[in-house]
């Protein structure tokens, strides 16, 4: 966890959302990755599908089937989506998303019945504390900047 917690740090210098993933395939990292929405500007530009990506090239297989992803917070719908179609083993996150989390917070898709694959969860604990301050100190300046735009009537975010 503390790979894709400096992949989070990261993102954050980067401008992007601090999230970040590593893949772990027999003891191996074999991805790491960040969020890059913004400077991609691709809405599924998350540090899950991209560590996804970058497994299955790595691995020259889309079944991620012996492979742990960690992230620094629970996956969203289409993250959450993406482990369970690349049959990852297992997912440890360090901060549960009670409002967009589907793997445990707001839903769950792993325990959805018609699922043909399950996963391994593990949720919070590991690093958490740190992961959930990291991201809450990044929207906390988000929210208190100023506009840049002299003489705007917008209040600040």
């Amino acid at each position: 966890m503390s790979l894709a917690y400096n992949q989070a740090i990261d993102a954050w210098r980067r401008d992007e959302v601090p999230i970040g993933c590593v893949i772990e395939h027999g003891g191996e990292v074999i991805a790491l990755a960040h969020n890059t929405v913004e400077s991609a500007q691709d809405p599924t530009a998350h540090a899950e599908v991209l560590a996804i990506t970058q497994a299955a090239a790595k691995l020259g297989n889309w079944r991620l089937e012996d492979c742990t992803l960690y992230v620094t917070k629970e996956p969203c719908p289409m993250c959450a989506g993406a482990t369970l179609m690349s049959r990852l083993k297992r997912v440890c996150y360090a901060v549960p998303d009670p409002k967009m989390g589907c793997l445990g917070g707001a839903t769950d898709l792993n325990a959805l019945p018609r699922v043909n694959h399950h996963l391994e969860i593990t949720a919070g604990g590991v690093l958490e504390e740190e992961c959930r301050t990291l991201i809450q100190a990044f929207f906390k300046l988000k929210r208190t900047a100023e506009p840049s735009t002299e003489g705007s009537i917008l209040p600040p975010l």
